[in-house]
């Protein structure tokens, strides 16, 4: 049996293809070669991490999204023996939820043998209430046998609201049953860490490539691993991964 790891959520620039590739690496890291998906029709950063070998797949058609092109997607899926990987973009996200839902594709890949687990992010600042409202639009959209991660990023500010944190808002209290676990991407200095993370996003690398990349400096290459070593013991600790 397969997990099919599909990161959703409608609010843009909150993290979604980070989410992916720190996946795919952590999966990599524990002896697994996953199948990576894109989907995004605008901004297709997944698939520009080459070491990850992600599939792109074209949904548009005449400059619309075809939701028939999302067939395509749960051919890929049905015949896998390995875990997969799909980043989906914020100008897709109601298009290929209505497909999940009204096609009755959890159930179907349920059927097959596979289990559908729904990564969606919550991020601070003006971006929290959007965020909040989208993770509530999937628990409610998705049947119950669907597993929910949520990731918490503060790269746009603390994920907090009138004093409470996520675990302590309606929206997570509300739907605590339907999350299998909580990962929080690690609040990081601009300055060292931040910086560091970026200009890896940026040129597209996974952390084993920068940390043996001799041209970054040994500083440069602690803190990555740092990083990598923080969001993966939450991972080993995530038992649905």
């Amino acid at each position: 049996m397969a997990k099919i790891h599909m990161i959703l959520q409608g609010k843009g620039g909150v993290g979604k293809s980070l989410i992916a590739a720190l996946l795919a690496q952590y999966k990599m890291h524990t002896g697994q070669q996953p199948l990576c998906i894109d989907t995004d029709p605008v901004n297709a950063t997944f698939h520009g991490f080459e070491a990850l070998a992600v599939k792109r797949l074209h949904i548009m058609e005449n400059e619309e999204i075809n939701p028939r092109r999302f067939d395509t997607l749960v051919e890929l899926i049905a015949p896998t023996t390995d875990d997969v990987i799909i980043d989906n973009g914020a100008s897709s996200f109601v298009p290929l939820s209505h497909y999940l839902n009204s096609n009755q594709v959890p159930a179907l890949l349920q059927e097959m043998g596979h289990e559908l687990v729904v990564h969606t992010v919550i991020t601070g600042s003006q971006a929290l209430t959007d965020t909040l409202n989208g993770f509530v639009q999937l628990v409610t959209q998705f049947t119950q046998e669907t597993v929910f991660i949520v990731w918490l990023n503060p790269y746009w500010g603390a994920i907090e609201s009138e004093g409470k944190t996520f675990e302590q808002m309606k929206a997570y209290t509300a739907n605590k049953s339907r999350v299998a676990a909580i990962i929080k991407i690690p609040t990081l200095k601009e300055e060292t860490y931040g910086r560091d993370l970026a200009e890896l996003l940026q040129e597209r690398l996974t952390f084993n490539a920068a940390l043996a990349n001799p041209a970054l400096t040994i500083m440069t290459r602690q803190r990555l691993k740092i990083i990598k070593n923080l969001l993966f013991a939450q991972m080993d600790s995530a038992a649905v991964l």
